[in-house]
Formats: structure tokens, C-alpha cells, sequence
């Protein structure tokens, strides 16, 4: 029998080892000896140093993997340059241009100015509003809009040009369009003519009635509850208007004057007694008298566009003590609502 090396098949041909313990075909083994020698080779680390330490960055990630150095690579920390500095920057607070002479819409009135005109006193909104510190609208037709009614407002230029005043009928309503503009000088010339002087001389004698407007307020009241309970075009109400607190006619005053130190305090009681009325007003230390308080009540009701007619119908005669009644006097109101 012909021997043969153990290397060498009976044709010449080396064998192919088998291992019993592993056995892998050859091209899984090459794979396998690839995967062993990639795992030898050490892989490259890749070291990021950066200018700045963020708040968010830890010590230990100085090293990374060479994924995640891929990563810092796609985005590097480049500062990027500002396309706007050949260009100048318009400032929010840039002053506003005006031409010599300006248009307005107040409210859909046209009026023209000059810009001193409404520059003439630095402490009015006018003059505020055209320094250029501020913006304002334009309409359709590019004037400058001041939304506010504009019945008024040719009245505060004529002010602003030569100092005019408006005529007596117009002076409230201006010197409302005057405290809205904030025109001190006008305001100050307003308040000297009637009739608002007049008006501060009725609110000294009012001053004096502290409950005034609330007693004002429940004539109101009372007048249209009474109305609309009987379905009425009108309505009546008893109103005691009395200057003085002694309820006495002028020739019972002496005798009274001599009554009021001997009584005892249950017998002054009986002279602060209420009056059986809807309203009382009184008493009050002035010159004005009773007419002129309801003067003052007839015309504050006419302002709220209330109609109201009064007469005196008597006086209260409650009995107070011996022969001495009340005399104040009773006055019946006709409020008119339509």
C-alpha cells in the first residue's frame, strides 16, 4: 500500500483541515479573523477643544467617540458674519418728520394749520403730538387723523392762533375740548368768563349742602318709579326746602328764642322732627334763600334733560309743643317724562 504524507491527498491535492471542534467554513472563517483583527487594531480618538466652556459642557466630554466627532464636524461653532453692518439701523425712537403746514382730520372736520400753531404752548397734547416724538395715523388723503369730534376744534386754533376766545353759548363745550387737549392757558381764560365763573359761585352756595347730589339723585328715582307705576306722563313728588332750623314763622322768633332755653331735652326732640315729604333740603348758612336753591334744583334736572315745574302748596304744621308748629315750607315738583 502506497503512503502517503499526512499533508497530501491520494491525487496530489492538500486536504482541507477539519477541525471537529469548530466547524466553520472558510469564508465565515475569513470573516471571522476580520472581525477579530479589527477589534485588535485600536480605532482613532478624536480630541475637540473648544474656546469657550458652556454651561451645559462636563469634563469628561473632552474625548468622544468618532461618531459623535462626526457630529461636532457638521456643526462647527463658526461665527457667522453680519450682513446688515455696511447697512445703517433706522432707530424705533427716530423723530417724525411734519411739513410747515398741516393737514388734519379731526373726526372727519378738515381743518389746516400752520405747525407752530399747534406747537405754541409745550405743555398742551397738541404740541406733544406734533414734536415728532410720537406717531401719528394719516386717513386715505395722508392728513393727519385725531380721532375726537371736531365740532369744538376750530375754536382751540382760533385760541392758539391770536387768543381767541369762543362766544358765551360754545364756552362749556370748548372748555370740555380744552381739558382734553390740555390747554392750561385756554382753561385759565374759560374759567374767568360766564358762564363758568357764575358756575363756581353756585358750587361754593351747593358746597354747603353736602347731600345735594344724592338728594338730586333720589328725586330722579322716585319721579320715574312713580311714573311707571301708574303707567303716567308725569309725576308728583313733596320736596321741603327750609333755610333755617328753627320751624317757626319770623313773628313766633321772639317768643320761640325765649321757649328754646326753658325746654327740656324730650321737648327739643320734638323740634328735630322729619317732615312728611319725598325730599328735604336744609338747613344752610348762606345769603342765597330758599328760591335760589330751587333755582339750582330745577336747572341741575334740565341738564340731565329732565322737565320739572315746583310751588309751594303750604307749609308741614306738625304739631311741635304748646301752640308752635312746624313752618317749613312744602314744594310739590311736576316731573314731566315726555
Amino acid at each position: 500500500m502506497q503512503q502517503y504524507g499526512s499533508g497530501e491527498a491520494s491525487n496530489g491535492e492538500r486536504p482541507l483541515s477539519c477541525n471537529s471542534s469548530s466547524p466553520v467554513p472558510a469564508p465565515a472563517s475569513r470573516v471571522r479573523r476580520f472581525a477579530l483583527e479589527r477589534r485588535a487594531v485600536p480605532q482613532p480618538r478624536v480630541m475637540v477643544v473648544f474656546s469657550a466652556q458652556t454651561e451645559t459642557d462636563k469634563p469628561g466630554d473632552a474625548m468622544s467617540s468618532s461618531d459623535s466627532a462626526e457630529d461636532d464636524f457638521r456643526k462647527p461653532a463658526i461665527l457667522m458674519p453680519n450682513l446688515n453692518l455696511g447697512k445703517p439701523l433706522r432707530s424705533l425712537n427716530a423723530s417724525q418728520e411734519f411739513p410747515e403746514v398741516i393737514p388734519l382730520n379731526v373726526g372727519g372736520t378738515y381743518f389746516t394749520t400752520r405747525l407752530s400753531t399747534l406747537r405754541r404752548y409745550e405743555d398742551t397734547m397738541l404740541a406733544a403730538m406734533f414734536s415728532g416724538r410720537h406717531h401719528i395715523p394719516r386717513d386715505a388723503e395722508g392728513r393727519f387723523f385725531i380721532d375726537r369730534d371736531g365740532t369744538y376744534f376750530g375754536d382751540i386754533l382760533n385760541f392758539l392762533r391770536e387768543g381767541e376766545l369762543p362766544q358765551r353759548d360754545r364756552v362749556r363745550a370748548v372748555h370740555r375740548e380744552a381739558q382734553y387737549y390740555a390747554v392750561g392757558p385756554l382753561l385759565g381764560s374759560l374759567e374767568d368768563t360766564q358762564p363758568l365763573t357764575g358756575e363756581k359761585v353756585r358750587q361754593a352756595f351747593l358746597d354747603l349742602l353736602p347731600y345735594y347730589k344724592d338728594n338730586l339723585e333720589r328725586i330722579v328715582e322716585i319721579a320715574k318709579l312713580r311714573a311707571m307705576q301708574r303707567k303716567a306722563r308725569f309725576a308728583k313728588l313733596k320736596i321741603c326746602v327750609y333755610k333755617e332750623e328753627m320751624p317757626i314763622t319770623p313773628y313766633e322768633r321772639p317768643l320761640f328764642n325765649s321757649l328754646r332755653f326753658e325746654r327740656s331735652e324730650s321737648e327739643a326732640k320734638l323740634f328735630e322732627h322729619h317732615c312728611e315729604v319725598d325730599v328735604s333740603f336744609g338747613p344752610w348758612e348762606a345769603v342765597a334763600d330758599v328760591y335760589d336753591l330751587l333755582h339750582c334744583i330745577v336747572s341741575d334736572l334740565a341738564e340731565r334733560g329732565i322737565t320739572a315745574d315746583q310751588q309751594c302748596i303750604g307749609v308741614c304744621d306738625k304739631h311741635l309743643i304748646n301752640h308752635y308748629y312746624c313752618k317749613r315750607p312744602i314744594y310739590e315738583f311736576k316731573i314731566t317724562w315726555w
